[in-house]
């Protein structure tokens, strides 16, 4: 299935057999992160926004290994793994800075506010880096979606929507729902089906 997109339900269901036992095994990764590794996973999703996520990941692991959170050095780190590094790099001194703040509202057991939150107080998230985040921490319990461009294209190639593209806050929320309901229509959690489609495309199953 290697850069191919799901045409129909019976060849996405028949693929989620072949790999649902590795795509709930990474969701249980996911959920069996300790708290001290949300902060890694925070920075990752503030990388990811149209970049590689290999080499967002690889530039987190370089990162953690500074003693001090500088600009300069961060910057020297993203600029041959990221687009946008110098924006992205203010964004983890921000980042960090607020972090105790942020961390606070990870408590918050209503996902679907919890996302909206980080959306509107973070900068550099937008509803889909937050999603992004609350589900690699294993806080999105199939409420929310990661409305990323493989998910799109899926959406659109299965015609649960017609264009493959967000037009604003209030369209998001259409697609998500619309999203949330085909997942359970076909009975495969919605938070499987963003691995399955990226796995689908990549040959992998990663963040």
């Amino acid at each position: 299935m290697l850069n191919q997109m799901f045409k129909s339900k019976e060849k996405l269901i028949e693929f989620h057999n072949k790999t649902k036992a590795d795509i709930q095994d990474r969701i249980k990764y996911f959920k069996s992160l300790s708290k001290k590794e949300y902060f890694n996973e925070f920075l990752f999703c503030l990388l990811t926004p149209q970049s590689n996520a290999k080499r967002c990941w690889e530039a987190v692991e370089e990162i953690l290994k500074l003693k001090n959170f500088e600009e300069n050095k961060i910057t020297e780190i993203l600029k041959n793994r990221t687009r946008f590094y110098k924006t992205k790099s203010a964004r983890l001194i921000k980042a960090k800075n607020n972090w105790n703040v942020i961390k606070e509202q990870l408590s918050n057991k209503n996902y679907f506010e919890l996302r909206n939150w980080l959306a509107e107080n973070v900068n550099g998230y937008g509803l889909k880096e937050s999603s992004h985040f609350l589900r690699n921490i294993g806080k999105s319990n199939n409420q929310i979606a990661i409305l990323d461009r493989h998910i799109l294209r899926n959406l659109k190639s299965l015609k649960v929507i017609e264009e493959e593209k967000i037009k604003n806050k209030k369209n998001y929320f259409e697609i998500e729902r619309k999203f949330l309901n085909f997942a359970e229509k076909i009975k495969i959690p919605v938070d499987e089906l963003d691995l399955l489609f990226w796995s689908a495309e990549t040959g992998e199953i990663f963040k």
